[in-house]
């Protein structure tokens, strides 16, 4: 749900520089990439509506052309900034360092408030760039708007599998339930709460409990 920088992986900490991750993907050295990696530098630290074309430009290295040769539009290049943020956060690090830490699916759910915990802890924490995106675009018939639901969506498509597995009888409603204590840790430690996580854990343990699910 990004760090000012891709997610790490594994062992890391949550994130990494984005030339350092994105430069190992094929055509890392194309114009296009370079125009994504510097899009998603700055719109996962600042936001997607303070930061200019221009500014991404100045970041990629490249002439205004090479930018709208690739992307039409401001927003087009948002939804290319979403859509990597997915890849990189959601998948390459929520998804995958859940799964390497957690053994049940119990675990891998309480998981992702360790990490969170982690993330959190950073100096570069930027919060979700999902909720970031969702809240700046308020016009509902907005690609942006509703691209970013869908990559909240598919988060808790992940969670409600989480949740099958562990036999939760209402996978669904329990990933809602989860993904709001996801979300408002994100927030709480944007406030400033450096335990938003282990608060957030706390809950996930006890809503566990209440589907008889043994926490560990």
């Amino acid at each position: 749900m990004v760090p000012p920088d891709p997610a790490r992986k594994a062992s890391q900490t949550s994130a990494e520089s984005v030339g350092s991750i994105v430069a190992n993907g094929a055509g890392a050295g194309s114009g296009r990439e370079r125009v994504v990696q510097a899009a998603y530098h700055l719109f996962s630290r600042h936001g997607t509506r303070a930061v200019g074309v221009d500014a991404v430009i100045g970041a990629a290295g490249v002439a205004k052309m090479t930018l709208y040769r690739n992307f039409a539009s401001k927003e087009e290049l948002i939804l290319a900034f979403l859509q990597r943020r997915e890849t990189l956060w959601t998948h390459g690090w929520v998804q995958a360092e859940s799964q390497r830490r957690g053994n049940t699916p119990a675990q891998r759910l309480l998981a992702i408030f360790e990490i969170f915990n982690e993330w959190f802890a950073r100096p570069d924490f930027e919060g979700c760039s999902f909720i970031t995106a969702l809240l700046e675009v308020t016009h509902r018939d907005s690609p942006v708007r509703q691209a970013s639901v869908q990559h909240l969506a598919n988060i808790r498509s992940y969670l409600g599998e989480l949740a099958a597995q562990a036999g939760v009888a209402d996978p669904d409603s329990f990933a809602r339930q989860w993904h709001i204590l996801m979300k408002g840790s994100i927030i709480a430690a944007a406030e400033g709460d450096t335990h938003a996580a282990a608060r957030a854990r706390e809950l996930g343990v006890l809503l566990l409990k209440r589907h008889g699910i043994a926490a560990s």
